[in-house]
């Protein structure tokens, strides 16, 4: 497995594994199998694990994050921390607001509230040191300078070594930066999710940050394995793109995906990423997707792309995919839950 070396001169396996693949969000889990995943990644050179503190079946009586992906990636460092560049995230409380609960805050950045959830994922990934610790969502309330200094506090202290930002806006990146160095920027980019080369993207390449995208196969969707039946039991089922009408026109998207595969010999899966890699290049961006997979074998087919070539044909046609989808990327109601929405 090649490496890359993000901003902040943070070093990477080229590919990364996104860890809220093996949680209840893509429906029931079995953590030993989980583990069996997560050693199959590290064993083929994967060794950007990525997690947060609020992937995971909410436990009850537990007041926020449960942090039931960071403890099973804990059982993973305890054999192999030595092996593994370990992100996580913070800042999603876990609480959605309801009528008459307005209290109820869905992100916080406050100091304290940083420092907390700090102490706390150490101690649930049973490690002294996070590698690239993410502000997960921003809070509206607290200007970033402040949350970011706070975080800046667990560099000083050893306890983080690089810091990253997911779904920014390029003002706010910008803003971070000044405080403290930024390793990297985490949101969705991928063939049928584009909006962040807009600001985003060019705020990474100025300020020498590097990009992670997450959901780089479009939750799966791009893949082409996927079943209408499959994404009704999850959460995808509810989100506009996996609705009954958008399924149905997104597969349009799907055959050029499919079509640009057959003719390089090559899967969807390595397709898609293979255009990450080649954009991230051409835009002068250090760029580690963290595809997520409950399976063994769709590892090594991931990797795999890492060393895919795409032609100008290739890429001329996979540029239109995004021209052909239908519904927004944003899983919730919020506008202003992805970077998009603020810009």
């Amino acid at each position: 497995m090649h490496t890359t070396v993000l901003g902040d001169s943070l070093q990477t396996s080229a590919l990364g594994f996104g860890g809220m693949a093996l949680t209840h969000v893509y429906g029931g889990t079995d953590d030993d199998a989980a583990l069996g995943v997560l050693n199959s990644a590290v064993d083929a050179g994967v060794t950007f694990i990525d997690t947060a503190d609020v992937y995971g079946q909410p436990q009850p009586g537990v007041d926020g994050p449960s942090g039931a992906n960071e403890r099973l990636v804990a059982r993973l460092l305890a054999d192999r921390r030595d092996d593994v560049t370990l992100a996580t995230k913070f800042g999603i409380t876990g609480k959605v607001p309801l009528a008459g609960q307005e209290s109820a805050k869905p992100t916080r950045g406050d100091a304290a509230y940083v420092r907390e959830a700090l102490e706390k994922s150490l101690t649930r990934l049973d490690t002294d040191v996070i590698d690239l610790w993410y502000l997960h969502r921003r809070d509206p309330d607290v200007p970033i300078e402040e949350t970011v200094a706070a975080m800046a506090e667990a560099v000083a202290a050893g306890k983080v070594r690089h810091l990253g930002l997911s779904e920014v806006t390029a003002a706010e990146l910008r803003a971070a930066q000044a405080v403290h160095p930024i390793a990297a920027v985490q949101s969705e980019w991928s063939l049928w999710s584009r909006d962040v080369e807009a600001n985003v993207i060019p705020a990474c390449v100025e300020s020498g940050v590097g990009f992670v995208p997450y959901s780089p196969l479009g939750r799966g969707f791009l893949t082409g394995t996927l079943t209408r039946d499959q994404v009704a039991s999850d959460m995808r089922g509810s989100t506009a793109r996996f609705g009954d009408d958008n399924w149905d026109a997104n597969q349009r998207a799907l055959a050029v995906v499919a079509d640009v595969a057959r003719r390089l010999d090559a899967t969807n899966a390595q397709v898609a990423l293979a255009w990450l890699y080649e954009s991230g290049r051409r835009a002068g961006l250090p760029t580690v997707p963290i595809p997520g997979t409950r399976s063994p074998s769709r590892i090594a087919e991931n990797a795999a792309a890492v060393d895919l070539v795409l032609d100008d044909d290739a890429m001329t046609a996979l540029d239109d995919v995004s021209s052909l989808i239908h519904g927004t990327r944003n899983i919730v109601a919020d506008p202003a839950w992805i970077s998009s929405g603020r810009e």
